[in-house]
């Protein structure tokens, strides 16, 4: 994961851990979506008991990755969640000094991988349910490149600077009453190495 601005930067294992658990990687993408949450909420959207989804907010809160909404609800009686950050990032460089951490950050890079795989493959089991409008906004493209690895990080920075423009005007819109039609959308980039 790459890391940008606003996001919380992970560098210790412990926390690492703490987020490289499926349901916790669940639950985190589903508050991140919905900006805040219950417990309650999120265990219905993720399928599991509210016991079971409390326990891993709770230990997401205890490595700072999520956080108490102040405000939200009004009886007092569940607590609201909110992410602590606009985003997550883990870098290679802070996990390539023991092999534990090589494996841990492997691990963790690997599920969150699976995860957006499986969004993805959901998707595809349901294009036919999608209006038309949206199967052809859909898109799955691969761009094969000759780059120096400056030329690769350069390129992470364009594309998440036009990602994140289009996040800001979209938020602005929906907070401006401008609901109808918007759906949740991931947009998965990958860059990196190979050699044929």
């Amino acid at each position: 994961m790459t890391e940008r601005e606003g996001n919380r930067r992970i560098t210790d294992l412990e926390t690492l851990k703490a987020f490289g658990h499926p349901l916790r990687m669940r639950l985190y993408r589903a508050l991140f979506i919905a900006r805040t949450a219950t417990a309650s909420q999120l265990a219905d959207g993720v399928g599991e008991a509210v016991s079971l989804t409390s326990y891993h907010l709770r230990k997401l809160a205890e490595h700072g990755l999520i956080e108490e909404a102040e405000g939200e609800g009004t009886d007092g009686r569940e607590r609201w969640w909110k992410p602590a950050s606009h985003g997550l990032s883990f870098r290679d460089e802070d996990f390539s000094d023991a092999p534990e951490k090589v494996a841990v950050k492997a691990a963790v890079t690997r599920l969150f991988f699976e995860q957006q795989a499986e969004l993805y493959r959901s998707y595809l089991d349901q294009t036919g349910v999608w209006p038309t409008e949206w199967s052809n906004a859909a898109t799955a493209s691969e761009y094969m490149q000759r780059l120096t690895a400056t030329e690769l990080a350069e390129l992470n920075a364009e594309i998440d600077a036009v990602i994140r423009r289009s996040d800001q005007r979209a938020r602005a819109a929906e907070a401006a009453g401008d609901t109808e039609g918007r759906e949740n959308v991931a947009v998965h980039v990958y860059g990196f190495p190979f050699r044929a």
